[in-house]
């Protein structure tokens, strides 16, 4: 057995030694007694000295900053009010506000008000599988989304495991349900003529015919701006997206930060500039009234933005008409990523235009949706040895 060391917290904010089990135990203290006078000193436990140092000074920065409280009083949800608020200043707000429903809908109901340190597995477990099932309060939720919750509820466990208020994240060992493939759902070459036919002369048919030729995500197409466009070498940097946070419209960045830089097709650029001629005739019109802030290249005819509710709202109802009401917006991307696989592209291309992250999920999501493309492969397969055998 090592000899057990004992070492003083260079700020002074408490001891570390070593244990006769071989971890290492951080002693720090977090105030006085009133009635005695003395100091209420915890512990941290960590497997290197180097691990529960760093959760020493997180334990003592949460006591200077005035947001420590006592793990044994402190419940689940008064947790994740807390995690949220000072643990997650990386995080994208958009991000930070689905974070905020789900702990606020979902988890904080269901396990919100049992002690931080008195939550186990079963526990935990058995919300989630509880949440599979309809109850008379609310409908099952899915698998896909029983797994956003446990990244949330995961993320948040293992902050209180790293500063000290727990000794393991409860939520390690549990098991999620099976996430099946979500379908996707292209239109068909039927609709996608029906569809152009049904939106010529509509207030909002040159973005629908750009988001459905170019893949571009629905945000995206919302917050392209005009800087984007590059008329002389017909490409589009897509750099930004409109998005919804708390109530208001703004300006975003991409979806992972991912900047790129795409070429449509001619036809798409040609729209572009019909649409900024005719935005041209409407600044014209508006006068002082017209107010493009950001400078986007689809708005209303005095300059604002179009809202996704907008767009939406008025796609489904066309979609409906046309019989094919069940086909979402994200569904014109779907589209385009299928249509450019058929037509020859290859998967990296194709990958780069849509702005995933890595070729194989781009496969992984649009690899087995085309019959034709295996039978126009082995149509050229059977092309390639008839010509070299009558050589």
């Amino acid at each position: 057995m090592p000899k057990r060391k004992t070492t003083r917290n260079a700020q002074g904010g408490g001891t570390i030694r070593q244990r006769k089990d071989g971890r290492w135990e951080a002693r720090y203290t977090v105030g006085r007694d009133p009635g005695t006078g003395r100091q209420i000193q915890k512990s941290v436990y960590a497997a290197t000295q180097g691990e529960v140092r760093k959760k020493l000074a997180q334990a003592t920065a949460a006591i200077d900053e005035g947001i420590y409280q006592e793990p044994s009083k402190l419940t689940v949800g008064a947790w994740l009010d807390i995690w949220l608020k000072e643990y997650t200043g990386n995080v994208k707000q958009r991000t930070l506000e689905q974070y905020g429903g789900k702990i606020e809908y979902r988890i904080k109901p269901a396990i919100g008000s049992i002690k931080l340190t008195a939550l186990k597995t079963p526990q935990i477990q058995a919300f989630y599988n509880d949440s599979l099932k309809d109850s008379k309060d609310r409908k099952a939720i899915s698998p896909k989304t029983i797994k956003d919750l446990h990244g949330v509820l995961h993320k948040a466990l293992k902050q209180a495991v790293e500063i000290g208020y727990l000794r393991n994240n409860p939520a390690d060992a549990c098991k999620l349900p099976r996430v099946e493939k979500a379908k996707i759902s292209p239109l068909e070459e039927d609709q996608i003529t029906a569809f152009l036919n049904e939106i010529k002369g509509h207030p909002h048919e040159v973005l629908y015919t750009i988001s459905l030729f170019s893949g571009l995500r629905q945000g995206e197409i919302l917050g392209l701006s005009w800087d984007s466009v590059d008329f002389n070498n017909g490409t589009i940097l897509i750099k930004q997206q409109l998005q919804r946070i708390k109530g208001e419209y703004q300006i975003l960045s991409v979806k992972n930060d991912k900047t790129r830089k795409i070429m449509p097709a001619p036809f798409i650029m040609d729209l572009l500039r019909i649409q900024k001629r005719q935005q041209a005739k409407w600044r014209l019109r508006a006068g002082i009234a017209w107010n493009n802030t950001f400078n986007l290249v689809f708005t209303d005819e005095l300059g604002k933005y179009i809202s996704r509710e907008t767009i939406y709202s008025n796609y489904k109802r066309i979609a409906k008409k046309l019989g094919f009401g069940e086909k979402r917006f994200h569904d014109l991307r779907h589209t385009y990523a299928v249509v450019a696989l058929q037509s020859g592209d290859d998967v990296k291309t194709v990958q780069e235009n849509l702005g995933h992250h890595t070729a194989a999920f781009t496969l992984d999501v649009y690899g087995h949706v085309s019959e034709r493309m295996k039978r126009e492969s082995s149509e050229r397969m059977e092309d390639f040895i008839k010509s070299v055998k009558n050589l």
